[in-house]
C-alpha cells in the first residue's frame, strides 16, 4: 500500500469520525438558552461632569519656565551635585529600590552590614558608602530598623538634587 493511498484513507476516516455523532443533546441545549427570559439591562452609568480649563496666554506664569522659588532651590546644571558617571556600578544598582528588601543586619569586627534580599531571592550584605537602587543612592546609615540612603535624582530643569530614601526591615 502507498503512503498516498494511506493518507487519503486516515483523512476519510478522520472526517468520518467528526461527522457521526448524535448531537440531539447539543440542540437541546441550545434550545433551552433560546428560551430563557431576557434579564434585566443595567442602567447607564452617570456621567460626571468635568470642569473644563481654558489656558490665557496672558496668565501670568509659563507653564514651561521654572519660577523664581524653584531656581533658588535646583543646582545649576554647570555645578552642584551631580551623580559621577566614571563610577564603576554596584550590584544592587540594576534593582529598583522598592524591589530590593532589607532582611536583617550583621555585625562582623566593628562593622554593621545591612542584609538585602533581591528580586532574585539572593541575599548581599551592604555598609554604609555602598550605593544601591537606580537612582544613584548611597547608603548614609545602617539601623536595626532600615537602611538609609541619600539619592541623586534629575530636578527637571537640567540639574541633579539630593532625596532621602530608606528600605525598612521586612518581618
Amino acid at each position: 500500500m502507498s503512503t498516498r493511498s494511506l493518507h487519503v484513507m486516515l483523512v476519510s476516516l478522520t472526517l468520518a469520525a467528526c461527522s457521526s455523532g448524535d448531537m440531539t443533546d447539543l440542540e437541546k441545549y441550545a434550545q433551552q438558552v433560546k428560551e430563557r427570559e431576557p434579564g434585566p439591562i443595567e442602567p447607564l452609568p452617570e456621567i460626571k461632569r468635568v470642569e473644563t480649563f481654558v489656558y490665557a496666554p496672558e496668565s501670568p506664569r509659563d507653564p514651561f519656565v521654572l519660577d523664581a522659588q524653584s531656581a533658588e532651590t535646583s543646582v545649576s546644571p554647570g555645578g552642584g551635585i551631580s551623580p559621577d558617571p566614571l563610577r564603576r556600578k554596584e550590584e544592587l544598582e540594576q534593582f529598583p529600590l522598592d524591589s530590593l528588601a532589607m532582611v536583617g543586619t550583621l555585625e562582623q569586627e566593628g562593622t554593621l552590614w545591612g542584609l538585602i534580599k533581591t528580586p532574585e531571592k539572593s541575599l548581599l550584605h551592604v555598609r554604609v558608602g555602598n550605593y544601591m537602587g537606580m537612582n544613584n543612592g548611597q547608603i548614609t546609615h545602617i539601623g536595626d530598623e532600615a537602611i538609609e540612603l541619600t539619592e541623586i535624582v534629575p530636578d527637571g530643569g537640567g540639574g541633579w538634587r539630593e532625596r532621602q530614601a530608606s528600605i525598612a526591615l521586612t518581618q
